[in-house]
């Protein structure tokens, strides 16, 4: 049986990424290798870029001066940044920050390449060093707010905006303001949200993240209809952003009306194609109805553009998962993507298990399936009937090894994996529509809860991403 697991909040919706919150489907899992999607906020899934203003022009100074030479290696860092070369523009901000230590924009986009390269916690220290500095600097509240989110940290995010409008000139922000409300949402504090997005639309009534924010809480409410109208009036304001179609898809899941949400998704992408909330919840249908192939493409995507989405790689996961029963070489795969899932987030029950039974469908896993297989069968939220499937499963694996038989061949389609949250679903994923940063409920590409249905995504909040270097 393959239970399905929730991949967090990975349909992203209404606004981008990882700063900015996306919808996506994600997948709520027992520890079989089925899988259910969930809804993600598209702003708070990646770190946006953010304008930050490049200090007054110093009077002309001679080419040989510390001041002129600071600005020329800055220039020669942001354009490292550019070509990719992460290793070289840091040590040019580096040597910024040694010439001119109270640079913000050389200490910032420090955080910036940490957070790209997937240091979180240097990223993170990066950022409180530039607040540290200036307690106003938006581009830094935004993204190390982004950071407190993915964590789970939305006290924390919640403070640090509040803290930021505080801040003398602030009080009105637009960008914190739609961050808080993302944050309030994620919280589960609806009413604060929609009067925060509120706020922010009684000065500024043209401001679409503002309304992406206020459908958000609206479809938390399953006031889907109302979610739809709001959107429809953002799209006339934003009609190319692509987490307004991707949210739309996510109303439509809840409607039962797949045919326009797979519609929305697919706009989502051709609008963006880096758009990962739109490749999540494109997977997240296709896991739904158990195109295991045509999840794994979306989801490769997802993986590609998100890297440090423990979500997006567990939906990737049981994709590769789906298809061991043809090719043992997917469940060994499979068992990969678990470990990656583990890597950033260690304590995940439903990687640990989906490792055992995806490693256990060759040979050449059986060591790491073994190992996989006892944490599953020891954690706490793994069922009695779980524990009886995993202990018959080592048992074969031992009786294998001993009569040196290959393994048995899994079923297509049907992982025998089981245990982390002891639940077990034969069906296709439920249906399970839900914000990103918020408990899934039962849908089929992504939330938490498990019902057969159809699949959900997650919603879009509106933190952007990390800004990018910009140049003194």
């Amino acid at each position: 049986m393959h239970p399905l697991h929730s991949l967090g909040r990975t349909l992203l919706s209404l606004g981008r990424g990882l700063a900015a919150t996306t919808l996506a489907f994600t997948a709520a899992c027992a520890t079989t290798s089925s899988v259910k999607s969930t809804p993600v906020a598209a702003t708070a899934e990646a770190p946006v870029p953010v304008q930050v203003e490049a200090p007054p022009a110093p009077a002309p100074a001679p080419a040989d001066t510390p001041a002129a030479r600071a600005r020329e290696r800055f220039a020669e860092a942001v354009a490292a940044f550019d070509a990719g070369d992460y290793a070289r523009a840091e040590e040019g901000f580096q040597e910024v920050l040694h010439r001119a230590p109270q640079s913000l924009n050389a200490q910032f986009n420090l955080g910036v390449i940490a957070e790209r390269q997937g240091r979180l916690a240097d990223a993170q220290a990066a950022y409180e060093k530039v607040r540290f500095l200036d307690q106003g600097h938006v581009p830094t509240l935004l993204n190390l707010g982004r950071l407190y989110r993915m964590q789970g940290k939305f006290a924390e995010a919640i403070a640090l905006y509040e803290a930021g409008l505080k801040t003398p000139g602030r009080d009105t922000e637009p960008a914190l303001l739609n961050n808080l409300s993302v944050a309030y949402r994620l919280a589960g504090k609806l009413p604060q949200a929609e009067a925060t997005a509120r706020r922010v639309l009684s000065r500024h009534p043209d401001d679409a993240e503002a309304y992406k924010n206020l459908a958000l809480v609206y479809y938390e409410q399953g006031r889907y209809r109302l979610a739809e109208t709001v959107l429809v009036n953002a799209r006339k304001l934003a009609e190319k952003d692509p987490g307004i179609s991707n949210n739309l898809g996510m109303v439509y899941l809840k409607l039962e009306d797949r045919p326009r949400a797979l519609a929305q998704f697919q706009k989502a992408v051709s609008l963006d194609e880096r758009f990962a909330p739109g490749y999540v919840n494109l997977g997240a249908l296709a896991l739904a109805w158990r195109d295991y192939a045509g999840a794994e493409r979306a989801f490769s995507k997802a993986v590609e553009l998100e890297p440090q989405s423990h979500e997006a790689w567990l939906s990737y996961a049981y994709a590769l998962d789906g298809q061991k029963g043809r090719d043992a070489k997917k469940g060994l795969q499979a068992g990969e993507a678990f470990e990656k899932v583990l890597a950033l987030r260690a304590d995940s029950p439903e990687a640990v298990c989906g490792a055992g039974w995806a490693y256990a469908v060759d040979r050449a896993g059986w060591d790491k399936a073994e190992g996989f297989l006892q944490r599953c069968q020891a954690a706490a939220t793994t069922s009695a009937q779980d524990k009886q499937m995993i202990a018959a499963k080592l048992q074969g694996i031992a009786a294998m090894r001993k009569s040196g038989a290959p393994a048995a061949p899994a079923e297509d389609g049907a992982s025998s994996a089981v245990g982390g949250s002891g639940a077990m679903q034969g069906g296709s994923p439920g249906e399970q529509a839900a914000p990103e940063g918020t408990p899934a409920q039962d849908t089929a590409p992504a939330t938490e809860a498990t019902q057969d249905a159809a699949p959900a995504g997650q919603l879009e909040g509106s933190e952007p991403p990390a800004e990018a270097p910009k140049a003194e």
